[in-house]
């Protein structure tokens, strides 16, 4: 590496989970430069996947769900600037613009993130309608939730189930509407996907299929009127958890490539060579275009640090495959890799926990399980390794998972 060529200042755009870990992998890779993380919130960086959980229970603070105490950043030199948007990115001339002033900068990693989907059907500014994407959407939300509150959520992905699932534990009467019978099919497959979205109604949450055609004034109160139906739900609050849109305006306000996202290449590198995305903001793209946005957790971790390596010119690291979870119910959720082949079940599906595992040619190319964190571990490491592997092996609970990725097989409470 040519220390000479690096970038004397590189500033980071965006103080979510990639910008973090981005800065992080700078400082671990040996970059000594001058680094800055400007970020549009007031709050030190957190974790967001608490948000719809344990902050909304109670269960954790704003302090608790901090990604690294603000202390650290001062350790690794990192020039941490809350509540300092970035209105512009100069590529050309070598600056970024703020609210007051310009930054002199060398190159730039845009992690903005994304903006919630609104509702887009008349009455959907209406005030008793919130979204959930930031610590202060969650502290405005959980101040509203309590017992008897009659709460509808829109959208039962992974957000909008978690928050149906948080509201029954505070006593809520919740209503969860999505158009899609079976949310998650198209990742899980529709017996699990209906096992998961099966838990709603199991634990008191009316589940409506059907889209919101518009939105009603109760005064005080809000009426959801449903489509193709005469369906209404009353609600004293509502949550829309229908996506989100990648933030690339700083990226097309330059002239960089984008298209729902800033396009980026495998390191991250946008159209502009000064120019880097990740996380929400940034999406992949191949030898045929773009790629669909992967919006997860371990997604933008591992897209900061690769970007970290594209900026100072060190090889790419290796990602591993890509992996999400949810908690609901008392069910974690994990799931890895591609959910597609041949299905081999180990335990009781819909028991207290259960994992099932993809086979492509004899491999496994995913998995899915509830409350088996350590089998999904091993499950990951046999994708990863594209180890071959038996399906029997898979179903027997008396076979260690781990001995299949070791080659050491003994059985599940045989030695450690």
């Amino acid at each position: 590496m040519n220390w000479s060529e690096l970038p004397r200042h590189v500033a980071v755009v965006g103080a979510g989970l990639a910008g973090v870990s981005a800065c992080e992998q700078l400082r671990e890779l040996g970059y000594d430069g001058r680094l800055t993380l400007f970020g549009a919130e007031p709050h030190v960086p957190y974790d967001r996947p608490p948000l719809s959980k344990d902050l909304l229970l109670g269960k954790q603070t704003a302090d608790e769900i901090v990604l690294r105490k603000a202390e650290w950043y001062a350790a690794k030199d990192i020039d941490l600037r809350l509540g300092t948007p970035v209105t512009a990115i100069r590529p050309d001339e070598g600056r970024v613009e703020l609210v007051h002033g310009t930054v002199a900068v060398d190159a730039v990693l845009l992690a903005t993130g994304g903006r919630p989907r609104p509702l887009p059907v008349p009455g959907g500014d209406h005030p008793a309608i919130t979204v959930l994407r930031s610590l202060d959407d969650a502290v405005v939300l959980k101040d509203r939730l309590a017992p008897g509150v009659r709460l509808g959520v829109i959208g039962a992905g992974l957000i909008g189930a978690e928050v149906a699932a948080s509201a029954t534990v505070l006593g809520c009467q919740a209503t969860l509407i999505d158009p899609a019978p079976l949310p998650l099919e198209h990742v899980v497959g529709a017996e699990i996907a209906d096992l998961l979205h099966s838990q709603h109604r199991a634990n008191g949450v009316r589940v409506l299929v059907g889209a919101v055609a518009s939105v009603e004034d109760l005064g005080g109160a809000i009426r959801l009127h449903l489509a193709d139906s005469n369906e209404t739900v009353d609600c004293d609050v509502v949550v829309v958890g229908v996506g989100i849109v990648s933030d690339d305006s700083l990226a097309a306000a330059a002239g960089v490539a984008v298209n729902r996202g800033v396009l980026v290449d495998t390191a991250q590198r946008s159209s502009h060579p000064r120019i880097f995305a990740a996380g929400d903001a940034a999406r992949p793209t191949g030898p045929d275009g773009p790629l669909p946005n992967v919006e997860h957790w371990e997604s933008a971790l591992h897209e900061g640090k690769a970007a970290a390596a594209a900026i100072i010119g060190a090889p790419e690291p290796v990602r591993p495959v890509s992996r999400f979870w949810s908690d609901r119910y008392g069910w974690h959720l994990e799931v890895v890799g591609e959910f597609r082949g041949e299905v081999v079940l180990r335990g009781e599906l819909g028991g207290e926990s259960f994992a099932a595992f993809a086979l492509v040619d004899g491999k496994c190319v995913g998995a899915v399980a509830v409350n088996r964190p350590s089998e999904m571990k091993a499950a990951r490491r046999l994708i990863e390794r594209g180890l071959p592997v038996r399906a029997g092996h898979l179903a027997d609970e008396s076979v260690d998972l781990r001995s299949l990725v070791t080659g050491n097989r003994t059985p599940a409470g045989g030695p450690r």
